[in-house]
């Protein structure tokens, strides 16, 4: 592994416990792997909306951009589409993602851009401390549902799969090693890759007993067969009794939106600039 060094001056104001810290690990690992297999450091760029999750891009020192509630989908394919030679990686919350965000989600999917998407689930609104996102179980006591929430939550990987997404799988933050191979193996794919990350909220929802004892790796599962994909993906809907697999449920190649709306074109960083120096004056 490469001696790279991705630390910034930023300090770390995540939660003593918070799953965020596995997925920063995972990040910057995955990011080390693809920078020792020959993508250059400077081609890297990671985007992030509004929440916990986005304290992220403070702490990698890598190009990032800070996008607002539930735009980090479209931010990326803007920044893929301005230059295709780049290895987007956009990170979101559950909030701001399936909440705020879940039209841009569905169309990013849809149109199978070229870009990375990874969730930090924790099933909460931790920033603003507890109350109930579209993943949050039913019952769950947030502070915007005393009583428990009477909402079903939404099942992610089901919804990426029907929107047409090419890859699609979950993480857990525990499990640094095998998450960090989902990102460079998202960040590899030739199209739309999803990844949702189980991140437990230590303060507001603590679900690590929880993953701990029904989370496991998929084994022998056929990643190009769709039906399959869903019927795994049915497994667990985000309730509290099922397995929970994690691992890669699906995978496919597909044109990719940029590859169809930049065929033919001249991108502005390939284009010749004209010397205007001599046009130039000079006032003293």
């Amino acid at each position: 592994m490469s001696e790279l060094q991705l630390g910034t001056y930023a300090e770390n104001t995540w939660c003593k416990g918070c799953g965020n810290f596995g997925i920063l690990s995972a990040a910057n690992e995955a990011v080390k792997t693809l920078v020792d297999a020959g993508t250059p450091l400077e081609t890297i760029v990671l985007a992030s909306g509004i929440g916990c999750h986005a304290k992220l891009v403070d702490y990698v020192n890598v190009n990032s951009f800070y996008s607002i509630h539930g735009r980090v989908p479209p931010t990326i394919t803007g920044i893929k589409l301005a230059n295709p030679g780049l290895t987007v990686i956009g990170h979101a919350g559950d909030g701001d993602a399936y909440g705020e965000g879940l039209a841009h989600l569905i169309m990013s999917a849809k149109r199978n851009v070229d870009v990375t998407m990874i969730v930090h689930d924790n099933r909460v609104y931790g920033l603003t401390t507890g109350q109930v996102t579209p993943t949050s179980p039913v019952g769950f006591p947030g502070k915007s549902t005393p009583r428990g929430g009477i909402e079903e939550p939404l099942n992610p990987i089901e919804l990426m799969l029907a929107a047409g997404a090419t890859f699609v799988a979950r993480g857990y933050s525990v499990k640094t090693k095998e998450l960090a191979a989902l990102i460079v193996a998202a960040a590899r794919h030739k199209g739309f890759a999803f990844i949702d990350v189980l991140q437990p909220c230590f303060t507001f929802f603590n679900t690590y007993q929880l993953y701990n004892s029904r989370v496991y790796e998929l084994e022998g599962h056929d990643t190009s067969n769709l039906d399959a994909a869903h019927a795994r993906a049915r497994e667990w809907n985000y309730g509290e009794g099922e397995r929970i697999p994690i691992g890669l449920f699906y995978k496919v190649e597909k044109p990719t939106f940029d590859q169809r709306i930049l065929r033919g074109k001249v991108l502005a960083n390939e284009r010749e600039v004209p010397d205007i120096s001599g046009m130039i004056k000079t006032f003293a």
